[in-house]
C-alpha cells in the first residue's frame, strides 16, 4: 500500500521566514526564481519506506514510470495506490496502462488499485507532511544553496538520511488503524 505525492521544489523555495535583526535585513539572491524539480514520492504504509524519484515535470508518462518503479519492488504482489487527483493520475495514459494491468482480472484481483483522496485535500495525505518537513530544512541550510543545483543535492541527501520524521497516521482518519 503506498501513499503518493508529488513535490514541486522550486529554486525560491529556499526563501523563508529567517530570524535576523531588524536593523540588519538578511537578503538572499534568487538568481533564476524559474527553475524547479519535480519529484515523485511514495510512502510504504507497512514498511514505511519513502521512495523518491525525480523528473523534470510530472505527467501521465512519468507516473506510469514511477508506477512500474514501485512495481518491481514487489513484482508479484497487489499493490493499492493512494493518491490525490492530479490529472496525470487520472488521465488517459495511466488509465491505459492500468487496463493493461489488470487486463481480465476481477476488479478483487487487480494488481494495481488507485484510490483518490477528497478533492482539494492535502491535509489528507501524509507524504505532505514529509514534504514540508523537507522544504523546511532546506530553509535552514540555505546558506549551502548558492546554486539550484546545491538546493536538489541537499533535498536528495535530507531524504537519503532520512532526516525527516515519519508521519503520525494517528492524526490521519484514514490511517489511523495503522498507527
Amino acid at each position: 500500500m503506498y501513499i503518493i505525492d508529488e513535490c514541486h521544489l522550486l529554486w525560491n523555495d529556499l526563501v523563508g521566514y529567517l530570524w535576523n535583526f531588524v536593523k540588519n535585513p538578511l537578503k538572499i539572491p534568487i538568481l533564476n526564481p524559474k527553475e524547479r524539480q519535480t519529484y515523485y514520492g511514495a510512502l510504504e504504509l507497512f514498511t514505511q519506506e519513502f521512495t523518491l524519484v525525480p523528473e523534470p515535470t510530472a505527467n501521465g508518462e512519468l507516473t506510469v514510470e514511477f508506477v512500474k518503479k514501485l512495481l518491481g519492488k514487489h513484482p508479484q504482489a497487489r499493490i493499492l495506490l493512494i493518491w490525490d487527483g492530479a490529472s496525470y493520475h487520472r488521465g488517459q495514459v495511466m488509465r491505459d496502462f492500468l487496463t493493461e494491468q489488470n487486463e481480465g482480472l476481477l476488479p478483487e484481483n487487480w494488481q494495481i488499485t488507485c484510490v483518490r483522496f477528497a478533492p482539494y485535500a492535502p491535509q489528507e495525505n501524509p507524504v505532505e507532511a514529509i514534504w514540508l518537513q523537507l522544504k523546511t530544512l532546506l530553509r535552514r541550510f540555505y546558506r549551502f544553496g548558492k546554486s539550484f543545483k546545491s538546493v536538489k543535492r541537499l533535498f536528495q541527501l535530507f531524504v537519503d538520511l532520512k532526516l525527516f520524521n515519519l508521519p503520525n497516521f494517528s492524526n490521519y482518519d484514514a490511517f489511523s488503524r495503522f498507527a
